[in-house]
């Protein structure tokens, strides 16, 4: 499953601060890899938010791509990630990848674990 940063019906989008930064990072470390996200099951508000690197997607990955940046979501994280928008966040406090998910009913206060 493929989706472009000019679809309307991607169940997950990502900005282009997200994009910006994985290419930086990808250019940094030399290496072609997709950003994977997943949620996995803990975490204080019980789900929490997992980025690793991945070779290549899964059969049943879901693929976004923008601005030659790409990223993927195995199927079961996808039900907890409709809607939502993987996005890249410069504050005082520090930078970090963020999700901005309309699914979520409560979240940690440091935003990788949050509750449905």
């Amino acid at each position: 499953m493929t989706a472009t940063a000019t679809e309307t019906t991607t169940p997950v989008t990502m900005s282009a601060s997200a994009a910006k930064q994985i290419n930086a990072i990808m250019t940094k470390q030399g290496i072609d890899q997709l950003l994977r996200v997943a949620v996995d099951g803990g975490g204080c508000s019980g789900f929490s938010y997992r980025f690793e690197f991945a070779d290549a997607p899964n059969a049943d990955d879901l693929l976004i791509e923008r601005d030659g940046a790409r990223v993927v979501i195995d199927e079961m994280s996808l039900e907890f990630l409709d809607g939502s928008e993987i996005d890249y966040s410069r504050e005082i406090i520090g930078a970090a990848f963020k999700i901005n998910n309309p699914n979520a009913t409560a979240n940690c206060g440091c935003g990788t674990s949050f509750s449905i």
